[in-house]
């Protein structure tokens, strides 16, 4: 009878101890969603003001985002929240790449959610180093052509920077078409939402993710080019790639588009963090 009870409470206390692990990752997860939502509002916005206005402002990209943020009343606290959120989003990715078991996580997953890791990873020590004081350092385009010129000098660089170009493009044409086969919906607890509610969500995933895949294939194009034509100068980051549109048959209306895209991809980004399944 002893040894039972002792069992039964060792199996009570690793239930525990699970239930606390799903529950602090499941509020990472969410917390990383809230930030990643922030950022693409602000991109968004900031891609519409050029759009709209004859002037520069703020550079359409994340430190741009982080400029505004940092303007705001407790601008301070509200970048330091953004990085508890970064770091949340690289725990809750780590975490799926590393620990989750199960017939979906196949090998292509984990290596996509650790990859996804390291880059918020980055993003929260980036936004960690603002934060703290640090300013805001080379321009996005300015660090994109940097690594392009480096990438450029190694042995076989021109391949290199090529073969980045196309995983850029393919990366973008993915989220675009995914986005537009609404296999977010997947993801998302689509049973506890209303009829309208889900209409809105779906609206905002299709809309905002096509415009999120045209940017990342559009800035790969950029960075094809540079490769083709060996000029480190041809790659574009964010802000330059967005800017860029203006300079299309459509003017600035294509660039519109896109940045109430990316709001909408931010604003679907609020939904992930009620409504995915974490």
């Amino acid at each position: 009878m002893t040894s039972s009870n002792t069992q039964g409470r060792g199996q009570a206390v690793k239930s525990a101890a699970r239930t606390t692990q799903n529950e602090t990752l499941t509020a990472a997860g969410r917390a990383g969603f809230v930030a990643r939502g922030v950022v693409y509002v602000l991109i968004g916005a900031l891609a519409l003001q050029i759009a709209l206005s004859s002037s520069d402002g703020e550079s359409a990209d994340r430190q741009g985002a982080l400029a505004q943020v940092a303007e705001q009343p407790f601008g301070k606290v509200m970048l330091w929240a953004m990085v508890v959120g970064f770091a949340s989003m690289a725990l809750w990715r780590g975490t799926r790449a590393v620990l989750t078991r199960g017939p979906q996580r196949k090998a292509g997953s984990r290596v996509l959610d650790g990859g996804r890791a390291v880059f918020y990873a980055f993003v929260c020590w980036t936004t960690a180093v603002y934060a703290a004081g640090g300013g805001q350092g080379s321009s996005g385009n300015a660090q994109s052509q940097d690594w392009t010129a480096s990438a450029l000098k190694l042995s076989y660089g021109q391949v290199l920077v090529g073969a980045g170009g196309c995983l850029l493009i393919g990366v973008g044409g993915v989220l675009a078409v995914r986005a537009a086969m609404r296999s977010f919906l997947r993801q998302l607890d689509t049973g506890s939402m209303s009829r309208r509610t889900k209409q809105v969500v779906t609206a905002l995933g299709v809309g905002g993710g096509v415009a999120r895949g045209v940017v990342f294939a559009a800035a790969g194009v950029f960075v094809l080019v540079a490769a083709v034509r060996f000029d480190p100068d041809e790659a574009k980051g964010v802000d330059a790639t967005l800017r860029s549109f203006t300079q299309t048959p459509a003017g600035p209306w294509l660039l519109v588009a896109v940045a109430i895209g990316l709001i909408l991809f931010g604003v679907f980004s609020f939904a992930s963090a009620r409504w995915r399944r974490l």
